[in-house]
């Protein structure tokens, strides 16, 4: 019987003990929780002795190339509020002072409660309820701050712009959504950061880094001062200001003489890769996406058919037209298809494709040069017909096009060129299984792709991409990846945008290009831009087809011919014969570069091109004068092919 006591109270022992155990590791994971895991208790201890104030830095300041202010702060203040200090309040005069409904309060408080909407709430830690208050509602608020417990004004800095010019380019700042939020642990709700542009490209250098300032409270929660005399507070570091390579004066050229008409101008430093100008048209004044009128000017430019939210120098897509036979040209000797001295012939049109693609008239047979001066459409089909079908070089007609294809990336073509621009398109530049499947066979023959030749059919290229031909032409076998920001206060450039990059085509082949597009200025399809004898001028129209109404006008080239300083890209949608509108507006802005200033006999040719609209269905006055004739007459009395 003794020995079934003690087995029993053995048992009890080993019973008591597990609960014991047990009951100990429980507390143990539920104190490690309370103080390792979940921060609600700690936030609360600490938030009844410690006020911790957010100090935002001043973010940086955007200058062009010649020093003068783009886009500068100006304090604005928010409404912050801890949610667990909030006492009942008069929510009527709240509403009256900051011009709010109880319905719009009670929406705000809502939206800063929702976890989906704000991932980082706590009702201990400070939550933005109202951004950007006016001098007005800040000093009413200020004044009846007393009234409610709970609330307190945040210093901020807002974006301010000294001009209305390169709003693509500059972007904007907008409150942060909850992606960035969940993503970027430097975001709480209610911050802001750059959403376009450079403001966004280069966000993690101009937004600085934030500071805190920690008050002790007394038993009532009011303020007393600084915790320790400031010891604990981090100051907030300042972004960094950038200077770009733009000249916001020739931006705001470019941008004037674009005025109702829908394209692009991208002007080009040669020996920097430096984006001197990058006109988007339409545009928009940069100032209407500040304040609490965001939403609304946003949602306008949204819907604008225009779409002047659109970057079109670095996101729209174009056949390149006529300024492509320069690469067509640069392959096909580099290659050994051809030599500078191989001729072909024109009849008006390409013979073996039964007079397609048409050309218009000009001397015949011809050889490089004067190929690219008059722009001879057929040249080029032919020279593409060579390499394509060579048996003798390349095995078959995809090992051709590839090689072919290759090169053109090397140019710049069919990929990013990486400008420190968001969103910029890669364009197209199609490979052989491209049209392996297109075609649903191997067996496909130069004849089928031959507009590919004259920068048609599938090409597709943006308006940086041909400016940046300009500049590797002008550079004679190289360029540098084009760039908008031109300096980093205390930083380097990366060296993305410092290295050379090759094309892989020797410089005496650049040199019988460059003479060819020389000569379709002096006596061309360019002549509309002969600067003679102060500027010597070199370079290539294009008319681009446009399935969807007019056809595009294109210019692309460079200046001075032998000591270039500015590769420059024109692009008017719809405007016709690339000579009509691309050629006279690249001849102002050249001038305005070369020169600074527009000479008085130029001032006709001024006016006519700003004062022209090129929108679709609209007929504008100087198609009226010109009845779209295919030639015109300079005034001393030479014809200009248009092409």
């Amino acid at each position: 019987m003794s020995k079934d006591n003690n087995l029993h109270s053995e048992k009890r022992y080993y019973t008591i003990l597990a609960i014991t155990v047990i009951i100990v590791i429980v507390l143990i994971c539920q104190l490690f929780n309370l103080q390792i895991i979940q921060h609600e208790y700690k936030y609360s201890a600490d938030s009844n002795a410690f006020f911790k104030k957010t100090l935002y830095p001043a973010r940086g300041t955007i200058s062009d190339r010649k020093d003068r202010l783009l886009v500068y702060n100006q304090p604005t203040y928010d409404i912050v509020y801890i949610p667990r200090e909030v006492e009942p309040f008069d929510t009527l005069d709240f509403c009256h002072i900051l011009g709010l409904t109880r319905d719009q309060l009670e929406k705000k408080i809502s939206d800063v409660k929702d976890r989906r909407l704000n991932p980082g709430y706590s009702s201990y830690t400070l939550q933005t309820l109202m951004t950007q208050l006016t001098v007005r509602e800040y000093g009413l608020f200020q004044e009846k701050l007393y009234k409610f417990p709970g609330f307190y004004i945040q210093n901020r800095a807002l974006r301010q712009y000294n001009f209305v010019n390169a709003a693509q380019v500059l972007g904007y700042v907008a409150e942060v959504n909850k992606t960035a939020l969940a993503e970027d642990p430097y975001y709480v709700r209610g911050d802001y950061a750059g959403k376009s542009g450079i403001e966004t490209s280069y966000e993690n250098i101009l937004r600085g880094q934030k500071g805190v300032e920690i008050l002790l409270r007394d038993a009532h929660g009011r303020i007393k001062g600084k915790y320790e005399n400031g010891k604990h507070d981090v100051n907030p570091v300042s972004g960094k200001n950038l200077k770009l390579a733009i000249d916001i004066e020739l931006q705001a050229y470019g941008e004037y003489l674009m005025q109702n008409k829908i394209g692009s101008i991208v002007m080009i430093e040669p020996s920097t890769g430096e984006i001197l100008c990058l006109v988007t048209s339409p545009t928009y004044d940069p100032a209407i996406l500040l304040g609490r009128e965001f939403g609304n000017n946003y949602k306008s430019l949204e819907q604008n058919p225009s779409k002047p939210l659109f970057n079109r120098a670095t996101q729209g897509t174009y056949p390149p037209g006529s300024t492509f036979k320069t690469t067509q040209g640069l392959i096909f000797l580099e290659e050994g298809i051809i030599t500078p001295e191989t001729a072909y012939s024109c009849a008006g049109g390409y013979p073996p494709g039964g007079g397609r693609p048409r050309c218009h008239g000009h001397g015949s047979p011809l050889s490089l040069v004067p190929a690219i001066a008059t722009s001879c459409n057929s040249y080029f089909c032919y020279g593409l017909n060579a390499m394509l079908s060579n048996r003798k070089k390349y095995a078959n007609i995809r090992e051709a096009f590839d090689i072919w294809k290759d090169y053109l990336v090397s140019m710049g073509f069919g990929y990013k060129l990486g400008v420190d621009l968001p969103s910029e398109k890669r364009g197209l530049i199609p490979n052989s299984q491209f049209y392996t499947k297109a075609f649903k066979t191997e067996k496909w023959y130069a004849q089928n792709v031959i507009s590919i030749a004259i920068g048609q059919g599938e090409i597709l290229a943006t308006p940086l991409q041909v400016a940046n031909l300009g500049a590797t032409i002008a550079n004679r076998g190289f360029f540098y990846t084009p760039h908008v920001v031109r300096q980093i206060q205390d930083m380097p450039l990366d060296k993305t945008y410092t290295d050379r990059r090759y094309t892989g085509v020797k410089e005496a082949y650049y040199n019988t290009i460059a003479q060819g597009m020389a000569n379709a200025v002096t006596g061309g399809t360019c002549y509309g831009i002969n600067l003679l004898p102060e500027i010597a001028v070199a370079g290539k129209t294009g008319t681009a087809e446009n399935p969807h109404g007019r056809d595009h006008s294109w210019f692309m080239g460079f200046a001075p011919v032998d000591k270039p300083q500015v590769a420059i890209s024109v692009l008017v949608e719809n405007a016709g014969f690339g000579a009509r509108f691309a050629v006279p507006i690249a001849r102002l802005m050249v001038q305005k570069y070369l020169k600074g200033e527009i000479p008085a006999s130029e001032k006709y040719l001024e006016d006519n091109m700003a004062n022209a609209i090129i929108l679709p269905n609209v007929l504008n006055s100087w198609e009226q004068r010109r009845n779209d004739i295919a030639t015109q007459t300079t005034t001393e009395g030479e014809t200009i092919i248009e092409e």
